[in-house]
């Protein structure tokens, strides 16, 4: 029987190398614990398709996630040389420079794994988690290898996952953005939210 993640289950620990500002150095997941969130992004391979498109994104909008105190480590079964190869490529020839999160190396498959993520090619699924301050799942998903992320999703659910972390007894409902209104978990004062969200609508 195999053992997936489970959501608030705590996230397999690794220690690997990694690529950050052209520079290789040791990155240990557990580093992070106490300080801040954390989200693993796996992607197949350097310069296949999809991939730069989601990575070059998210470094885009790299400050939004820094507002929530949360680190971006993205996750392949590339070399370190070949994660340095990539940073060193410009993003029009596919690869991503003047990336602002680090390239986790993960060529023993070791990590990808743990995360039961490993495609019968050897590469990884596109899966994403998000791990929060105490080093436990919050959050993953698992993409076609052909379909890309929404970056904006990525920081609605890490918003929600936070506020409601914040907020206990509260929670966050469908779309839910920051600044929204709430529901309550508890079955009964949920019904002040029905209330105002239907009452007014005819069907």
């Amino acid at each position: 029987m195999i053992n997936y993640p489970q959501i608030g289950k705590s996230a397999p620990n690794f220690l690997t190398v990694g690529v950050y500002k052209k520079k290789l150095g040791k990155i240990r997941l557990s580093d992070y614990r106490g300080k801040k969130y954390v989200i693993l992004i796996f992607y197949p391979a350097n310069f296949t398709p999809v991939s730069p498109t989601e990575l070059v994104a998210l470094s885009d909008r790299i400050k939004d996630f820094r507002k929530l105190s949360t680190q971006i480590l993205a996750i392949s079964v590339d070399s370190p040389f070949s994660h340095l190869r990539s940073l060193l490529s410009s993003r029009d020839e596919g690869g991503l420079q003047d990336l602002k999160y680090p390239l986790v190396s993960d060529l023993t498959q070791t990590i990808i794994n743990d995360y039961k993520l490993l495609t019968d090619d050897g590469m990884a699924f596109p899966g994403l988690f998000i791990i929060d301050k105490e080093g436990v799942i919050q959050y993953y998903t698992v993409n076609n290898l052909l379909c890309g992320r929404s970056i904006n999703e990525i920081l609605r659910i890490l918003e929600s996952i936070q506020y409601v972390k914040e907020h206990p007894g509260q929670a966050c409902p469908v779309d839910w953005k920051y600044g929204d209104n709430i529901l309550y978990s508890h079955p009964l004062k949920s019904r002040i939210y029905f209330k105002e969200l239907y009452s007014a609508k005819k069907f």
